[in-house]
């Protein structure tokens, strides 16, 4: 690496190969980093090239420096807004333990309301 780069560096820099695990960048002449796809942009993405191509200029943030490995972590999507995440109702979200209970008071309903017929078909 011939420039020292240090965590929390904010760079402008050039794309230079597209992996389906993330995006190599020239952050200089001589020093390049990667981009994981997982920090390309909040949401799921599938394919990398969708978002990346080689020539591409990007802002990156720096998020880790390996001397010794001589890697360079880098993200697009912390220079990115966070989503605010939309509830459809606007009703007040459930408890995983209250969504369970419900559930389970209509799947167990639906097998006591079929137990009698159950019987009545075996035999006994």
């Amino acid at each position: 690496m011939s420039k020292k780069y240090e965590v929390g560096d904010i760079v402008v820099s050039t794309v230079t190969g597209v992996q389906p695990y993330g995006a190599f960048i020239a952050l200089d002449e001589s020093t390049q980093g990667l981009v994981h796809i997982s920090e390309i942009t909040y949401g799921f993405v599938k394919n990398v090239a969708d978002f990346l191509a080689v020539g591409d200029e990007v802002r990156v943030k720096v998020l880790e420096v390996d001397d010794k490995a001589e890697k360079i972590s880098l993200s697009i999507r912390a220079l990115q807004e966070r989503p605010q995440t939309k509830r459809r109702d606007g009703a007040p979200r459930k408890s995983l333990q209250d969504r369970v209970d419900e559930i389970d008071a209509n799947g167990f309903n639906s097998l006591r309301n079929k137990m009698q017929d159950w019987i009545d078909e075996s035999g006994f």
